[in-house]
């Protein structure tokens, strides 16, 4: 029989794999934006001056080439984002979902055109601005950005989901299963495209809203982002809140060279790529890298030590590689996650505290006046877009903050680990034996053994779905009664999230990827033997 699941959970799951499919054209952001900084930085005159031998026309066109390679993501992002969702959330036949979120998208945006060319409302190219009307690959149409894209993939995904498999009678055979996708794609969002001039508004509304409301609370607005995005982090939910802040109105809306950008990362990159721009705007960068930088540079790197200091004498050499890694990862990849579940099940408070914190660095970022930019808050952020972009950024204020930070975090979880007895990395109980029993996280070094993982999360035959983001395995199950949590973090897991009764998350770390195609392979071999054996 095939197990029921409830609307709540079906829904939860949906959000999870929505929040995990935006990472796809972040991450192509994230790389071209380097591009883009690297290039804009040594093209730039106060960077000449400083060192003329970067002037030579040779390297200069390269300059120019990599900024302009660079500012593709960001020109062409609600099409990579209506092409990634419904890829990343199909199960089957993934071209074809991508494909189709193609298609879909385009001919929104045809049928919006002919809407309002129709009805009179197509606005003369001067004025098109003031009507919020603008170009999208040639058609002149609603200005809808990212959330257009959104918008477009989520529909195309459930029409892939339901008519991926679709008989049609024997006439029509040739474009049955997947060729009827985009097809039956092209008809909807047709009708969707005429709808658009209708529903629109609705969203603008409460996109603006949102918006007001962060642009009203001043201060505390990066406060309430930066803290916000670390609480949803332990469910996986937190990539649509930085999604609505850097992609759509809610992040700010600026004119940049003569054109107007919503999303506050949209902000920073079109300020980024115009020469006319000398000093970057706070209002959008202060939702960007530096609100981090306090923390994954500096706080993050504090409660390794903390821990490493806490822990018994004799643990300390087992836990060293696991800490290095987990600062290696918050510091150059800003991958947080195998820091911070060390602590987030041992003590939740300390991770609201945590929370408090980052969002304290955005804000104090925000009112000290500085303007790094990009996704990740890392140091190669701190790097291409604070240091070699110029003073203009005040880059020297973030050690200045992070070397309070790091004292505040090490104060804080040091008093908390001693005085409360927590049982971080190191401070295991003692065993019969009287000897110290090795925690999971504590081994020199970690065994991704698939097949111990498979039987850990209850076999093949407990998995309904199985995928994975930057960091954890993301699971829908039959049955959480046979997840083993030990025996997960014996094999690798750093931490492990019952959502509800069959969403499941498995935080790995930057390899999770690897495990996942282990356990794909293993579970298809299962499969075969089990479908031969039938």
């Amino acid at each position: 029989m095939k197990p029921t699941r409830s609307k709540s959970s079906g829904v939860w799951e949906f959000f999870q794999g929505l929040g995990k499919t935006f990472m796809l054209p972040v991450a192509l952001l994230a790389f071209m934006g380097l591009m883009l900084g690297v290039g804009s930085a040594f093209s730039g005159s106060a960077t000449i001056e400083a060192f003329p031998w970067l002037g030579n026309p040779v390297l200069q066109v390269f300059f120019r080439f990599i900024a302009t390679i660079g500012g593709f993501a960001f020109s062409y992002l609600p099409v990579l984002f209506a092409m990634a969702i419904p890829l990343g959330l199909a199960r089957h036949e993934k071209g074809v979902a991508a494909f189709s979120g193609f298609v879909g998208y385009i001919v929104m945006h045809l049928s919006i055109n002919f809407y309002l060319t129709e009805t009179g409302r197509l606005a003369p190219e001067e004025a098109m601005r003031q009507a919020g009307q603008g170009m999208v690959m040639g058609i002149q149409t609603f200005e809808m950005g990212v959330l257009g894209g959104i918008i477009a993939g989520i529909i195309v995904h459930f029409l892939h989901r339901r008519f991926h498999a679709v008989q049609l009678p024997d006439a029509f055979a040739f474009f049955s299963g997947a060729r009827f996708v985009p097809i039956i794609t092209a008809l909807v969002m047709s009708v969707v495209g005429i709808a658009m001039p209708l529903i629109w508004p609705l969203f603008a509304w409460t996109i603006g809203g949102i918006g007001s409301l962060i642009q009203k609370a001043g201060a505390a607005g990066p406060f309430l982002f930066g803290a916000g995005e670390r609480l949803l982090l332990p469910f996986g939910l937190h990539h649509i809140l930085v999604a609505l802040i850097r992609f759509t109105e809610a992040g700010g809306t600026a004119v940049v060279c003569g054109e107007t950008v919503s999303g506050a990362l949209n902000i920073f990159y079109k300020e980024l790529s115009c020469p006319e721009v000398t000093h970057f705007s706070v209002q959008a960068t202060q939702f960007l890298s530096q609100g981090k930088m306090p923390t994954f540079l500096f706080g993050l790197p504090a409660v390794a030590l903390a821990i490493y200091h806490t822990a018994h004498p004799e643990n300390r050499k087992k836990i060293r590689g696991l800490l290095i890694s987990g600062v290696v990862a918050s510091v150059v990849a800003g991958i947080t996650e195998p820091i911070e579940f060390l602590f987030l099940f041992v003590a939740p408070v300390l991770y609201l505290i945590h929370a408090a914190l980052t969002g304290l660095g955005f804000m104090t970022m925000g009112l000290l006046g500085v303007t790094i930019g990009n996704t990740d808050g890392n140091i190669i952020d701190f790097i291409v877009f604070g240091l070699l972009q110029g003073w203009k950024t005040k880059w020297y204020l973030v050690p200045i903050v992070g070397a309070v930070w790091f004292v505040v975090y090490y104060a804080i979880f040091r008093f908390a680990i001693v005085r409360f007895d927590l049982k971080t990395p190191g401070r295991e109980k003692k065993g019969p034996s009287g000897e110290k029993e090795d925690s999971p996280e504590t081994g020199k070094t970690i065994d991704y053994n698939a097949r111990k993982v498979l039987e850990a999360l209850g076999g093949a035959d407990n998995i309904l779905s199985l995928d994975n983001c930057i960091t954890r395995l993301r699971l829908v199950v039959k049955d959480m009664k046979p997840i083993d949590e030990e025996a997960l973090k014996a094999n690798g897991a750093i931490g492990v999230v019952k959502l509800d009764e069959t969403n499941l998350q498995v935080v790995v770390g930057p390899q999770v990827g690897l495990l996942k195609n282990r356990l794909e392979k293993l579970i298809e071999q299962q499969q075969r033997t089990s479908d031969h054996e039938a």
